[in-house]
């Protein structure tokens, strides 16, 4: 064991108190796993995980009691006796409390068999070495590195490696593969990129159909969290190739390749798709810490919708941008005078959605519908920088879009991709006409909540009809009225064109208007 900088880690009063009641009840324990890890980074981190050689039930009770005596307060603990684990609160970190143990695992399951252990026996179990370091909470060496594996060398060179045989580790765990490609993801930086090691990336080609005993739910939640990094497109690239894509998300891999007709190839649409979500990513980080984006919420009675600054990212507008072309190759055909095209991708890939959705166990809730509402848009505001930006056709789009506007526009700007620096400007330098076509339109019209002035009490009142096919009909031509411009969004306007209209239908007002 070495000595170790803990300054502004270690030195956390919880730490000192976990010692003491460590050792009033006579045993070991000891700060393990991301906590340690996050250390070494620079990274702050308030989920920490603390091993002991004995009961952690035991010693969260014992650090609680402690904490009441000396600061008059009782902090919330959680027991949860099935893990034999422990959560405890304190001033704003979550402190998991677990025995050491070691595990064995059957073929058919992920779940281990369980028995108590020392502390080299638990780091044994962990999945990678950077996250099997730990620091002593003994009085005797308090902060001293317990490191078996060379997790601090594998920290500072960015090596994601196994502390066991890695085929041995993946095949105990298989959701461990998916691990390693998450961390490999999020802790990668330009200055400091992490590479998982080749014998594990060859153990996890070998181990990929041992994904199939894994919950759907288990590897969504990865997904998501890869989703949420920084840089999202290095953990898809390392799924193509190690193949476990085709285990997750077939269909992406359907995007692959590009094919040639008389010297006439498309884009490489998988790239473009990884490249798409990278750009989403910084555009909306970038949106955030300026405080420029807004979410809508619903009332806290139900009626009506609150406008909130967003402080953390949009995982479903990451999704959105995932699956954006995900109809491209249903939809993609060759015409010897433009070459390829991939007319109505958006609306086959909207098809997909829940599709996609559903072989994952994900829910066909809301988010579901903000996924494949975006994925059907999101070649609207693109084609209106082809074309003329009129009012008429911004109009249709705030009125289709709502209040995922902003989303969408963030999406459609992450899409403009090509080797072409200069037709890349030429087009973003369009798409900001869009934009302020899009809040002028917006500020005359108010069309992105729009209400249709005329409703259906009214006509059935001015007419005197039952409800019917005709009612619907003059509400559509009221909406499309004020979608052209023909009319404004106003009530008078509205009712005037109402009666013409009905009028042409052979409908005679009511006893209401006379």
């Amino acid at each position: 064991m070495t000595q170790t900088i803990t300054q502004g880690y270690l030195d956390r009063p919880i730490f000192s108190i976990i010692s003491q009641a460590a050792r009033q009840m006579g045993v070991r324990a000891f700060v393990i796993g991301g906590y340690v890890r996050d250390c070494f980074l620079g990274t702050p981190n308030d989920d920490i995980d603390i091993v002991v050689e004995g009961s952690g039930i035991a010693l969260a009770e014992a650090v609680a009691a402690l904490v009441a005596r000396t600061e008059g307060r009782h902090p919330h603990v959680s027991f949860f006796k099935n893990f034999g684990t422990a959560m405890l609160k304190y001033h704003g970190a979550e402190i998991e409390f677990v025995g050491a143990r070691r595990e064995s695992y059957r073929h058919d399951s992920r779940k281990p068999l369980v028995e108590d252990g020392t502390l080299e026996e638990d780091q044994l179990r962990r999945d990678f070495t950077i996250n099997a370091m730990a620091f002593s909470l003994q009085e005797e060496d308090f902060g001293a590195l317990v490191d078996p594996f060379g997790g601090i060398r594998d920290l500072a060179e960015g090596i994601i490696r196994t502390p066991l045989e890695p085929e041995q580790t993946y095949s105990d765990d298989p959701l461990r593969m998916l691990r390693a490609i998450r961390f490999a993801t999020r802790l990668s930086t330009p200055e400091h990129p992490f590479r998982i090691v080749p014998e594990s990336l060859a153990a996890m080609r070998k181990m990929r159909d041992r994904l199939e005993i894994l919950s759907k739910e288990r590897i969504v939640e990865e997904l998501n969290k890869i989703l949420l990094t920084a840089a999202p497109s290095g953990g898809f690239r390392l799924m193509d190739e190690t193949g476990l894509l085709e285990y997750i998300l077939p269909d992406l891999l359907r995007l692959k390749g590009v094919e040639t007709v008389d010297g006439k190839g498309h884009k490489e649409i998988f790239s473009h798709t990884l490249q798409v979500v990278d750009n989403l990513v910084a555009e909306e980080n970038a949106c955030i810490a300026a405080g420029t984006l807004n979410d809508y919420l619903p009332e806290e009675d139900g009626d009506g919708v609150r406008t909130v600054v967003r402080t953390a990212p949009n995982l479903w507008l990451r999704w959105a941008a995932l699956l954006h072309d995900v109809g491209k190759p249903a939809s993609k055909r060759f015409d010897p005078q433009v070459g390829w095209t991939f007319h109505g991708h958006e609306v086959i890939g909207a098809k997909m959605v829940p599709k996609i959705f559903d072989s994952l166990r994900m829910p066909r809730n809301e988010k579901m519908k903000f996924v494949q509402k975006l994925v059907s848009l999101h070649h609207r505001p693109i084609a209106l920088v082809d074309s003329e930006v009129t009012d008429s056709a911004v109009r249709r789009l705030l009125f289709d879009a709502g209040n995922d506007i902003d989303d969408l526009m963030l999406l459609c700007n992450a899409d403009i991709t090509s080797k072409n620096p200069a037709k890349v400007s030429r087009v973003k330098a369009n798409f900001e006409l869009v934009r302020r076509k899009l809040t002028e339109v917006e500020a005359k019209d108010e069309i992105r909540n729009f209400k249709n002035p005329i409703t259906g009490e009214y006509i059935m009142a001015l007419f005197g009809i039952p409800p019917c096919r005709t009612i619907g009909v003059l509400k559509d031509y009221i909406k499309e009225a004020i979608l052209d411009g023909r009319i404004g969004n106003d009530f008078a306007e509205a009712d005037r064109l109402l009666k013409e209209k009905a009028a042409e239908l052979g409908l005679e007002q009511h006893v209401l208007d006379r």
